[in-house]
């Protein structure tokens, strides 16, 4: 069979990897997509069961820094796209270990970058070919109470995830200045929605109401984020892939923003409902821990250029997005519970 494209996507068994995923097998079935995932703990192949069979649907399981690997799959699928979201993503744990961040999010990029490169040359102006890389709005560094993180703002990584992905979106840069290699760099908000492992906030406060457990909440709980649902990220992406200027950033933001604690205390008010507990009792779980090192105050984006440029924008459909998340989890906790 014949196929319009080939694209490889990396970590798509994986949260926003796995939605990124259906997307495009789905609404492009002309497209082949090859879905390369590691299967850490984050990733989960049941996030893409119902694709099994698909005609345009393989999986891999590898690593992207398995050099060999990726260079294979070039060669058997004839890549001509890359779809970039293999990533460790969690501060907590790059608080712990750092060098596991940076061995997947910069050698893992950079392995993809010199593989690219080796099958397209100098391609950039011929349109067959795209580099994307998905990033987040953490290599920006923290925000005070005004203000917004825009495609110019200086990079300013406080943590060592956010350090990997900042090194990372400057060498996919990088290869765009220096080769010619055809790239898009995306920076998006928090996101939210199924498939997420519960090691993040959202996650976390219904998985510990569900099971009666102390919810816990860093500091004073006044940190802001804005947050996207991951089905509008998907979205904004196959605007950037199908439209986006090469060599540019765009950042991807849901206008949502909340301070965790004000998020949390909504959570919990929505648990109450749906677990049939008396109001306010779900909120009587929250435990103020000591607060992340290094901690961002506040993130926030400003996406008016993928706005104005792709006519992207966020549904702004939270209430909604939320409450369907909320149920997606309790459905999994009830039959993991079963």
């Amino acid at each position: 069979m014949e196929f319009a494209k080939s694209i490889l996507v990396t970590g798509g068994a994986g949260f926003i990897g796995s939605h990124a995923v259906r997307r495009f097998v789905n609404r492009y079935p002309e497209y082949r997509i090859i879905n390369l995932d590691k299967l850490t703990y984050a990733g989960n192949l049941d996030n893409v069961k119902d694709l099994e069979g698909k005609l345009n649907y393989v999986f891999v399981y590898g690593d992207i820094c398995d050099n060999a690997l990726v260079d294979e799959l070039f060669a058997k699928y004839s890549i001509d796209s890359v779809l970039h979201l293999a990533a460790e993503s969690h501060v907590d744990r790059s608080i712990e270990n750092p060098m596991e961040f940076i061995n997947t999010n910069i050698l893992g990029t950079l392995n993809l970058l010199n593989v690219a490169r080796k099958y397209w040359g100098e391609s950039a102006g011929n349109g067959k070919n795209l580099f994307y890389h998905i990033s987040t709005d953490e290599v920006y560094g923290s925000l005070g109470k005004e203000g917004y993180f825009t495609e110019d703002t200086s990079y300013d990584p406080r943590s060592p995830y956010s350090a990997s992905k900042a090194s990372s979106d400057h060498l996919v840069k990088a290869y765009f200045h220096t080769y010619k290699l055809p790239v898009v760099v995306s920076n998006c908000s928090n996101n939210y929605g199924p498939n997420q492992y519960p090691e993040k906030l959202i996650p976390v406060v219904i998985k510990q109401v569900f099971e009666n457990r102390p919810i816990p909440v860093y500091g004073t709980g006044d940190n802001i984020r804005d947050w996207l649902y991951v089905l509008d990220h998907v979205e904004a992406m196959d605007h950037i892939f199908h439209k986006g200027r090469l060599g540019e950033t765009y950042n991807i933001g849901g206008n949502n923003e909340w301070n965790n604690l004000d998020l949390v205390h909504k959570i919990c008010a929505l648990l109450d409902g749906k677990l049939g507990k008396q109001p306010g009792d779900s909120a009587k779980l929250i435990n103020f821990v000591t607060d992340r090192k290094g901690h961002d105050k506040r993130y926030a984006i400003d996406a008016s250029k993928l706005k104005n440029e792709l006519s992207w924008e966020a549904r702004q459909q939270f209430d909604k997005d939320l409450g369907d998340t909320i149920d997606w989890y309790l459905e999994l906790y009830k039959s993991n519970k079963d």
